[in-house]
């Protein structure tokens, strides 16, 4: 008896051990397999280990192992993408599991060409034991075009089955395939309640604990996104919610105290990682304006089902009842009546969630989920505001998970013909994935919000207006006016139709009365396109109205490519555009009030300085302004040459935050196969890249050049050209050169800020502005590199002794060679610190200063655009 005990005992130590040995050392993943492993096991950058799928194979199908031909740039790792488990026929799984968990599970696809086998015909379905449906005839191919990403994964929550072995089948459609990339099984802990109360239906609630879920949308409301590393331990990724935020009232964002701890009390720290319980959204502290609108997020969703919407709170500033007490509405209904935080956790800094059903009927146009919070005026709180930390939303269902492939917009189809015209024409042979869209993944979020601009919907709670919306902002309706598409002439047709469902439409009336009539007391800037006003929509919010000039040079084409640009384009450090106006021969442009205008009336106003900024405060607009650019250069599908950078064109908004602005001249590249765009030259002189402008042959690194005469304008304090100064003066980016080289730089400082500037800050950022001025593009870096350079010299600057910061690593540039990039994304970005370039200078190269001279001392014309 004595050694069958000891059997038992040592059975059940040896099956736990091997057990935990298969889990992640982070989280209780219980399987994470790289379909289509050749043999043992891969770590990914994140240093998860991929093992093998072949043995939980089932026999009866056909399938084989295979690479992807092409590692798209967004692709950060191999592991597990380039690898894939390809079906030709019916093919099954089978995976042990406990029979009363639930369980997550991730499905990992990146539709790469495998052979001869090419992703644009592959249609299959996954199903689970049998009778749960998580994809039918999906496409992953359309999927990843519809949304500009390169691969996807799709996440589900699995009931509890009542079986020792979860079953996932994968069934290719006739004469078709199927495929997978990664697997994720990850065994839960009890994260959903037994019921949740049912929208729109008083008092009835809906069983969750036995249904199935899909991951639809997961959002760190007010902060950033947080990778799988930064969750609670199951591996889960928290977006940034700004893409879904509708309208131009955004809110404003909120981030806890160092000194607030986040307190769980009784809830499982599983539910949210305390990251998004330290950053919110709120309405502001304008109560006249918070009355006037709702803080909307919108998400596009399968019709003719239902969702579970789960919302995240914690309040860390405020500690009474009745202090903050909201509503809050799902499609038009009433979901929580005085929700009011802390008389929901009794206390500051400690969490709490919500979850709420709603279903979404099949009508037309209903294909949206809407979640609104507005003020409770009943409740006649302290606050009239609103808050929310987190949001998740759920497909629900105990049989069909489902949903159909998204349709590319029409703007993405237009755009990949255009591409494709191009190829035909030049000749060239792409050897890239089928029709996966490419692109950085970065950027999903943001492309899924501009396919789906194809569709039509206003509704605001307590209202049943309808008109078309845009996927940025919206499309809302001002105080007697009301924005149509009627009186847009025909001249615009080509304009209309690319506009439509991208940008909100202002009619003339709108924007007199937005502008008061576009009065010049209301002027806040002058331009090559024209005047800019401060106006005001919707009730208070203040924009910036753009209006053309019909005597300036840049035209109808100017106006298009702003539009076409920015309705796509959506990041911190970028001007957001609202919408536009084209009637009655005006061509206005609506945009985001920046509060404290341009970069350069803080640093000169004409040739004189004007000395209000400090050296740090200059470090970090241009870090936020190379930032933007280095978005448009990498996180876009396209690269994005923005072609006129100056100091005029980066904005400051009223948290100082810098913003890249004005895209009128913009480029994109839709074959960089060539390294450059041929194009006749535009621009500014003083900020033209002389490469560009000998050669017409546009890249990125003429956007490095230009930038590089920002940084020695935020220096020196004064302009790029100026005529009055000696002829060897006139050209900032010269004279800057010539003192640098000469050891003089520090005689060119802006005296407000010489002497108070950390010598080693100093001479980073002039070698960074040096490297950037570098005659060939070649020789310049890359706005990584820059950017990061630039981050380096902030550090410098506010830790001479060398110590670090909490969100920065300051380190010495003799470890960059000995990081592994394989280890994880900030490993690329120290990598890049050190300031070299894709091909350094030789040592008796020629001083490239003389070319430059050469080059501009026939254009001392400071008029430009």
């Amino acid at each position: 008896m004595y050694n069958i005990v000891n059997l038992l005992f040592f059975s059940i130590v040896l099956f736990n051990a091997i057990r935990a040995s298969s889990q992640d050392s982070s989280s209780p993943s219980l399987l994470i397999l790289g379909c289509g492993l050749d043999k043992g096991s891969e770590k990914d950058v994140d240093g998860r280990t991929w093992g093998p799928d072949d043995k939980f194979l089932q026999p009866g199908g056909n399938s084989i192992k295979s690479k992807a031909s092409f590692q798209d740039p967004s692709l950060l790792d191999v592991v597990p993408y380039m690898s894939a488990r390809v079906f030709t026929s019916e093919t099954s799984y089978k995976f042990p599991v406990q029979p009363d968990k639930r369980y997550w599970l991730r499905l990992h696809f990146y539709p790469s060409v495998y052979g001869s086998y090419n992703p644009s015909e592959s249609y299959f379905s996954v199903i689970a034991n049998g009778g749960v449906t998580l994809l039918s005839n999906f496409s992953a191919s359309i999927t990843c075009q519809a949304l500009s990403q390169a691969y996807l994964d799709r996440e589900y929550s699995l009931a509890p089955l009542n079986t020792d072995a979860l079953t996932l089948t994968f069934k290719p459609n006739d004469k078709s395939f199927g495929f997978i990339n990664g697997i994720q099984l990850i065994e839960m802990p009890e994260l959903f309640d037994s019921v949740a109360a049912l929208v729109g239906y008083s008092g009835q609630t809906v069983e969750v604990k036995s249904l199935h879920l899909q991951t639809m949308f997961r959002l760190n409301v007010g902060g950033q996104y947080i990778s799988p590393k930064q969750d609670s331990g199951l591996s889960r990724m928290w977006y940034d919610d700004t893409p879904y935020i509708y309208g131009a009232a955004t809110g404003v964002t909120n981030q806890a105290e160092k000194d607030v701890k986040i307190n769980y009390q009784n809830m499982s720290s599983y539910v949210a990682p305390t990251n998004v319980y330290s950053t919110s959204r709120s309405m502001g502290n304008d109560k006249n304006m918070n009355m006037g609108y709702n803080l909307t997020w919108i998400f596009q969703v399968d019709p003719n089902s239902m969702y579970l919407a789960r919302l995240h709170f914690c309040d860390y500033y405020y500690s009474k009842v009745n202090e903050i007490v909201f509503n809050i509405f799902l499609n038009n209904q009433t979901a929580q009546t005085q929700a009011d935080v802390i008389g929901w956790t009794g206390g500051k800094g400690v969490p709490t969630y919500k979850d709420y059903v709603i279903y979404v009927q099949d009508d037309a146009g209903e294909d949206q989920l809407w979640l609104a919070l507005h003020p409770a005026l009943d409740s006649k709180p302290e606050f009239y505001d609103a808050l929310l930390n987190g949001v998740e939303i759920f497909k629900v269902n105990d049989t069909n998970l489902s949903g159909p492939n998204p349709q590319p917009s029409d703007m993405l189809m237009k755009a990949e013909e255009e591409e494709r015209k191009f190829e035909t024409h030049k000749g060239y042979n792409k050897n890239v994935v089928g029709s996966a869209a490419g692109g950085a993944a970065g950027f999903a979020l943001m492309a899924a919000i501009v396919c789906v601009a194809v569709y039509r919907k206003k509704r605001v709670p307590g209202s049943d207006n309808h008109t078309s919306w845009l996927p940025i902002y919206g499309t809302s309706q001002t105080t007697g006016t009301k924005s149509t598409m009627s009186g847009m002439s025909t001249n615009s047709a080509n304009l209309t139709a690319m506009a439509q469902g991208l940008c909100r439409y202002f009619s003339l009336q709108d924007i007199k009365q937005a502008t008061n009539n576009f009065d010049e007391p209301n002027v806040i800037g002058v331009g090559g396109f024209g005047k800019v006003y401060k106006g005001v929509i919707d009730n208070g919010v203040k924009v910036a109205v753009k209006r053309s000039n019909p005597q300036s040079e840049q035209g109808v084409n100017e106006f298009q490519t702003e539009i076409e640009m920015l309705s796509k384009l959506r990041h911190k450090h970028l001007v957001s555009l609202i919408g536009f106006c084209e009637e009655d021969d005006e061509m206005c442009l609506v945009y985001d009030y920046m509060e404290h205008g341009t970069f350069r009336e803080h640093l000169y106003k004409g040739n004189k300085p004007l000395s209000t900024l400090s050296w740090k405060e200059r470090l970090e607009i241009c870090i936020g302004a190379a930032r933007g650019l280095h978005y448009l250069h990498t996180g876009a599908k396209y690269t994005i040459i923005h072609r006129d950078v100056k100091t005029t064109n980066i904005l400051i908004d009223e948290n100082w935050s810098a913003k890249v602005s004005d895209f009128g001249l913009s480029k994109t590249g839709p074959n960089m196969n060539q390294g450059h765009v041929s194009t006749v030259v535009k621009g500014s002189f003083g900020y033209l890249d002389p490469e560009y402008f000998r050669r017409q042959q546009l890249t990125e690194k003429s956007d490095v050049y230009s930038f590089g005469v920002v940084l020695f304008e935020a220096l020196c304090a004064r302009p790029a050209l100026n005529p009055s100064l000696p002829k060897e003066q006139v050209s900032l980016a010269d004279w800057a050169l010539i003192c640098k080289r000469k050891g003089t730089l520090e005689d060119i400082v802006d005296p407000y800020i010489k002497g108070k500037i950390n010598p080693e800050s100093l001479k980073k950022f002039a070698d960074t502005a040096e490297k950037c001025l570098s005659d060939h593009g070649i020789d310049r870096p890359s706005m990584n590199d820059l950017l990061w350079n630039l981050e380096f010299a902030l550090n410098l600057q506010e830790n001479p002794d060398g110590s670090t910061k909490s969100a920065t690593r300051v380190i010495d540039e003799s470890e960059f060679e000995d990081i592994s990039l394989g280890n994880n994304d900030m490993a690329n970005h120290y990598k890049n610190l050190s300031l070299g370039s894709e091909h350094e200078l030789s040592s008796n190269k020629e001083d490239s200063s003389e070319n430059s001279t050469a080059v501009f001392s026939q254009i001392v014309n400071p008029s430009g655009r």
